[in-house]
């Protein structure tokens, strides 16, 4: 598979994905996790994905003392998975910010793309994980039956991709 269909799949599993679970380090050194909707319209070229947050929220105050964030995507309709680590950073785009503000956002931001309070939050990807089913629930279900009777572990699963700067 090529780095570029690997990236189309990784951008198929992304963007069929209602919500993100970010994970960052809270400022106690704990990490922390929160939900989040992916913006974007498409994974450009500079493989960034953009979310909207609170500028005086928690996300937006400890991506600043550590950078270093992971986000989760988990469709389990289509037993699709992927793990993305990246650095984030607080964008003041205000072009980005209008074109991806939308009616959903409103509900959070009713200031629109203007909100003082609305900040975008952008996450540079490093590296990404995949995960995809191979089978139908069906088989998946066969093969662990069958796993069950030998007691050998199922084979062949799923794919498991990991690409490095997509």
């Amino acid at each position: 598979m090529s780095k570029d269909d690997a990236r189309d799949k990784l951008w198929k599993i992304i963007s069929g994905t209602k919500f993100a679970m970010l994970t960052h380090r809270h400022g106690s050194g704990q990490l922390h996790s929160q939900p989040l909707t992916t913006q974007n319209k498409e994974l450009g070229d500079d493989s960034m994905l953009y979310f909207f947050v609170q500028k005086d929220g928690d996300v937006a105050r400890h991506v600043l003392t550590d950078a270093n964030v992971n986000l989760a995507y988990a469709n389990v309709d289509d037993d699709d998975y992927v793990s993305v680590s990246g650095k984030a950073s607080m964008s003041e785009d205000q072009a980005l910010k209008k074109s991806l503000f939308n009616t959903i956002a409103k509900a959070w931001f009713p200031g629109g793309a203007e909100d003082p309070n609305l900040g975008l939050l952008a996450v540079h990807i490093e590296q990404a994980e995949l995960w995809q089913a191979k089978d139908t629930k069906v088989v998946q279900l066969l093969k662990m039956a069958a796993s069950a009777v030998t007691g050998e572990p199922p084979k062949d699963m799923s794919e498991h991709r990991k690409l490095a700067n997509p």
